[in-house]
């Protein structure tokens, strides 16, 4: 089971020198991959519930610097070579999926195939409202922008007719390098997500999840996977835990986890986030050397 990072992009993981220390220092002791999620609007007192918290509100104050996902990954890619890159997560149904599909792929051509694409639907009706994009209905318009990009992605001359998306004989490039496909992955803990995730991506990202819970969604996702007929080994599995700890590694490597992904702010300094990036991999890359 590898070890990846979701450190950038919010609060001191927002300043340029500290994405270049953490990222540098992250691709030098072993991480595997980079994450970095995504809200393009908060508000100081939402009404919508934060579906990752026990009291439903998200921790991060709502006047925090919080950076475009694919613009600070792009970033990360130029001051780094080999580590991986993955948004945890973009919120697709918020986007136009031809723009999404041409920024993805030009991460991915940028970063030399390192790119993966992490989506979620979303949680904020305000945050939706302040983008003029109807919250109901947000899963469906997921599943067709999925579908959109993937068709961007794999045809020279592409067309499409959808519900919410519809256009014929365009161009889009570049191409991914993989083939003509991006992998992507479905974010969230609900029973939606996971059947999401199976239907529709190469794996499935849970955010936020007790270390006790993983088994029993895991078993959801493998369930998923016999009923459409797929293959559990075709999805990676990525989890970031609440409050979990090394002692959890062991038990999550034997549920199937592919990815254990640490989350966590770094110093705004850039020598002490590069330290900090250290001490995290010792934790949980090289715990017995």
């Amino acid at each position: 089971m590898r070890v990846g990072l979701h450190a950038l992009g919010i609060g001191g993981g927002a300043r340029p020198e500290v994405i270049r220390a953490v990222a540098t220092a992250a691709e030098t002791h072993g991480f595997a991959r980079l994450w970095c999620g995504e809200h393009v609007v908060l508000v100081d007192a939402p009404a919508s519930r934060y579906p990752y918290s026990a009291d439903g509100r998200i921790a991060v104050p709502a006047d925090t610097d919080w950076l475009d996902p694919l613009l600070a990954l792009t970033f990360a890619a130029a001051v780094t070579s080999r580590i991986e890159l993955a948004t945890g997560v973009l919120l697709l149904p918020e986007h136009n999926p031809v723009v999404v599909a041409k920024q993805a792929a030009t991460l991915d051509m940028l970063s030399a195939g390192r790119f993966s694409l992490g989506v979620g639907v979303g949680w904020s009706a305000e945050e939706f409202a302040a983008l003029g994009v109807p919250f109901a209905r947000r899963g469906r318009r997921t599943e067709e922008y999925l579908a959109v990009m993937r068709t961007l992605w794999a045809e020279d001359l592409a067309s499409y007719t959808g519900e919410f998306a519809r256009f014929d004989a365009i161009r889009v490039n570049p191409k991914p390098l993989r083939g003509g496909r991006l992998p992507v992955v479905v974010g969230g803990n609900s029973d939606a997500a996971l059947r999401r995730a199976v239907m529709l991506a190469d794996g499935w990202y849970g955010f936020d999840i007790p270390a006790t819970d993983v088994p029993a969604r895991i078993a959801v996702l493998a369930a998923e996977c016999a009923r459409r007929g797929r293959a559990f080994d075709e999805l990676t599995v990525a989890v970031a835990l609440r409050d979990g700890t090394p002692d959890h590694v062991p038990a999550l490597d034997t549920a199937g986890v592919t990815e254990l992904v640490v989350v966590g702010e770094p110093p705004p300094a850039p020598d002490a986030a590069a330290t900090w990036v250290a001490e995290l991999a010792q934790t949980w890359i090289h715990p017995r050397e």
